[in-house]
């Protein structure tokens, strides 16, 4: 059975979830094993993460696109992500080639759906656990086999009709197989304690947009804390946003020069540590919004503080879910008063953490690839 797994992303952060899938796969005597890559920066990444031995039994392609696409492309990547389907379109032949293919995003159904691969089975591994209602869109259903990493996902991809019961297995979340959960070193070497800030890009949930800078700001003009700004890695990579769920845009505006060179304020735009959660483990505190990445965080609970400025009527509504996690504000002085709650009373959310995490992650250290892996050979080996 031939089995690719693609990476062809703006960014590195998907990689992390298949990773340890492909290192199970490797060894699998019936499973031959492709790594599509559209570009080096992702090759690199995908090497480093499965490590030598494993790298040295699979094959890596190379995926490039013609001039005339490479043209358009610069043109257009602030706004869109053209050179992904470019990249599908003009490598219609390798893909052709294989019997599955293993993807963390949806765009790689354009292959069947728009470019006629009719007999390629797909398999999805979600990037992520959140609870945004663009994770259930029907639109993600077209897959062979979706593999999830709890039973919030499985129940929610079920209710939504995305997946029956034959086309979707929990198998745990294959990123927590590649990281070390022991203690890190502190992000700053002041003593005091660090808050994580870690808005979304998404121009309808993200705080940024209308309370970023604000929420930087006031961390700079006081000397308690903290604050590592590490947002969604796609914000810092685009200049526009647009919102899938909610037919919104939003321009990102550049960061103010203010934020240069503050002592207790780091501003991480997407180096590898906003990817590989350097900053969910190190943090004492969590704010944020829309991420998923809240599910890594509460790992191990800690306090956590949702901003809504727009004011949306968020109570009772599953793609909120999260905010039930910690406290939810509107303004920069109720973000103040929240943080004095949290060191006055840090484990108030502990029980409802660790239940959201139970119901999230189906955890079986350092099994979550290999049982995506024999899913994959038990449904088309």
């Amino acid at each position: 059975m031939k089995v690719g797994f693609l990476f062809n992303h703006d960014a590195l952060h998907q990689i992390s979830h298949t990773a340890s899938v492909i290192v199970a796969l490797a060894d699998e005597p019936g499973a031959e094993v492709t790594v599509l890559t559209s570009s080096a920066a992702q090759e690199a990444r995908a090497r480093d993460l499965i490590g030598a031995r494993a790298a040295a039994r699979v094959r890596f392609v190379a995926l490039g696109i013609g001039r005339t696409a490479e043209m358009l492309e610069r043109g257009l990547r602030r706004v869109m992500p053209f050179r992904r389907l470019a990249v599908l379109r003009e490598n219609r032949a390798l893909f052709a080639a294989l019997d599955v293919l293993v993807v963390p995003e949806s765009t790689s159904l354009a292959l069947r759906d728009r470019f006629g691969l009719t007999g390629l089975k797909f398999v999805s591994i979600p990037h992520g656990a959140g609870d945004r209602s663009i994770g259930y869109r029907k639109v993600g259903g077209g897959f062979d086999l979706t593999l999830v990493a709890g039973e919030k996902v499985r129940r929610g991809m079920l209710a939504s009709g995305m997946v029956t019961p034959e086309t979707v297995a929990v198998v745990g979340y294959p990123k927590f197989d590649l990281v070390d959960f022991g203690p890190r070193p502190p992000l700053f070497d002041n003593g005091r304690p660090t808050a994580l800030y870690n808005p979304h890009f998404d121009p309808q949930l993200s705080s940024w947009y209308r309370m970023g800078p604000a929420v930087i700001d006031w961390f700079a003009g006081q000397e308690r804390l903290n604050l590592a700004v590490a947002p969604h890695v796609m914000l810092f990579r685009r200049q526009f946003h647009a919102s899938v769920e909610h037919r919104h845009v939003a321009r990102r505006r550049a960061l103010p020069a203010r934020f240069a060179g503050l002592p207790n304020v780091l501003v991480d735009t997407g180096s590898a540590r906003s990817i590989d959660m350097s900053y969910t483990l190190a943090a004492d505190l969590y704010i944020g919004d829309a991420s998923s990445q809240v599910y890594e965080f509460i790992a191990r609970p800690r306090p956590a503080i949702f901003l809504n400025p727009g004011r949306l009527d968020w109570a009772g509504r599953p793609e909120f879910e999260h905010w039930r996690l910690g406290d939810v504000v509107e303004t920069v002085g109720g973000l103040a008063a929240a943080l004095a709650r949290a060191r006055d009373d840090p484990h108030r959310y502990d029980a409802a953490q660790r239940a959201a995490f139970a119901w999230t992650f189906d955890r079986v250290d350092g099994r979550a690839g290999a049982r995506a892996a024999a899913e994959i050979l038990r449904h088309f080996g």
